[in-house]
């Protein structure tokens, strides 16, 4: 199938491009439960930067890591035990050793809080080690050396470990040989248990529960939905999951069957990939990518062509549910203020999707979604190019609030009122969950 320049156009610039990257933050304060959850910014050197002095790193590591408790500490001590002793290089030590102090301070933080598991038991020392071991063995597997994943492709489909021996991948021989021990794991199901914990749950907010049903109601029914989202954290797909789950079983199975438009970054980054593996994805790059090598631009085009036409016919399937993020990336702290603002959505990308929605013939339905999650793994004061970013998270609350559906009509010469109303939706409904959380600090 041909696609329009104008199509073309929009899938080079399509925000998705820069979602989902990995999981950053400026910050090394741990946020407890509270009205405010400001975070303190300090640069740190990307995860595989050899430049970083290490001693420097190592005791801001120790320096955060000697105010967990006893547990904690012991249990902290015993996995960069084990980390040290499996490095494949040196190189690699000093930031997985703050990601790893990150994680424990950010659990003991929950658990002090009273932060609870679904099940109602407490957050632990021992499952903060788990789950920290689990995600560096699976990064390490399948983000580095010959077992590295490959997303094959413009689209990928999560890997849940085919409990009802649906997927016809798990009938391959070599691609239960690439996964190895790991066969019959949930990726999605693993992606949420490590950030879960992390969440203040308790103290979040989902907000439009109302437009959410009717979303639901329309991809049972064989309809389309798109949420135009606001992005601010690498771990925005947990954050959809954990909150959708916290309003009902159904609406938890609505976010496992969501497709994320995302990037490079995603598929490309180790400690990303695992991540990435449990998720539904089209994969796009950005125009800023695509230029910048251009021995590589005519494939990195032609997968954006690919992942146009299979989004096209998910549309003409019927029942699909996409999120994507129309600002080209997420949203960035102000350096001076300290306030965070939402990113403008892009008109060619949200042109894109009504362009798509339209050409299926199945009707296809837009739902403005706010985001507050910045706290969780706030992404760098700056964008980078590169993959490897600093990893850092937080103990807090997050935010959800599902706007009403922008109709979907209107011609040409008005498209531009489509993309201004869905945009002030999403500012509207952010500093709303902004003030309900807590937050005004950070309301632009």
């Amino acid at each position: 199938m041909k696609f329009s320049n104008s199509i073309f156009s929009a899938a080079l610039l399509l925000s998705g491009s820069r979602s989902l990257q990995a999981f950053t933050t400026p910050s090394s304060s741990v946020v407890q439960r509270g009205p405010s959850n400001a975070v303190s910014p300090s640069p740190f050197a990307a995860l595989f930067s050899t430049t970083e002095d290490k001693a420097e790193t190592e005791t801001k590591s120790q320096t955060q890591s000697t105010a967990l408790p006893p547990d904690f500490q012991a249990a902290r001590d015993q996995s960069v035990a084990a980390l040290r002793s499996s490095l494949p290089a040196p190189s690699l030590e000093a930031p997985l050793v703050h990601f790893m102090d990150e994680y424990f301070a950010a659990l003991s933080a929950a658990a002090a809080a009273g932060a609870t598991n679904p099940d109602g038991s407490p957050i632990t020392a021992r499952q903060a080690a788990k789950e920290m071991t689990e995600t560096l063995q699976y990064g390490m597997k399948y983000g580095l050396g010959p077992s590295k994943f490959t997303f094959a492709g413009a689209s990928h489909k999560a890997l849940r470990g085919n409990p009802d021996g649906a997927d016809e991948r798990y009938s391959d021989e070599s691609f239960l040989a690439l996964l190895g021990p790991h066969a019959r794991t949930d990726f999605y199901a693993a992606g949420c248990n490590f950030f879960r914990p992390a969440m203040d749950l308790e103290g979040s907010l989902v907000l439009g529960r109302d437009n959410l049903a009717r979303a639901l109601d329309q991809v049972r029914s064989g309809e389309n939905v798109v949420f135009l989202a606001n992005h601010q954290s690498e771990a925005d797909p947990q954050v959809v999951s954990c909150l959708f789950e916290k309003v009902g079983p159904e609406y938890g199975d609505l976010a496992a069957h969501v497709t994320y438009v995302a990037g490079h970054k995603v598929t490309t980054d180790p400690l990303a990939i695992p991540f990435s593996m449990g998720r539904n994805l089209l994969c796009i790059h950005s125009k800023k990518h695509i230029d910048a090598d251009p021995d590589t631009k005519s494939a990195k085009s032609a997968q954006n062509m690919k992942a146009m036409n299979e989004m096209l016919q998910m549309f003409k399937t019927g029942g699909c549910a996409i999120w994507v993020a129309p600002s080209g990336g997420r949203d960035r702290r102000n350096v001076e203020t300290g306030k965070i603002p939402i990113a403008p959505f892009d008109q060619k990308t949200v042109d894109m999707f009504r362009l798509m929605g339209n050409k299926s013939k199945k009707p296809t339905h837009f739902y403005p979604m706010s985001m507050v999650s910045y706290d969780l793994c706030p992404p760098p004061d700056f964008v980078e190019a590169g993959v490897g970013e600093q990893r850092n998270v937080r103990f807090t609350k997050i935010g959800i609030k599902v706007g009403e559906e922008v109709p979907n009509v209107g011609g040409a010469e008005k498209r531009h009122l489509f993309t201004e109303r869905a945009d002030q939706e999403a500012r509207d409904g952010y500093v709303e969950l902004l003030k309900g959380l807590g937050m005004d600090q950070y309301i632009p």
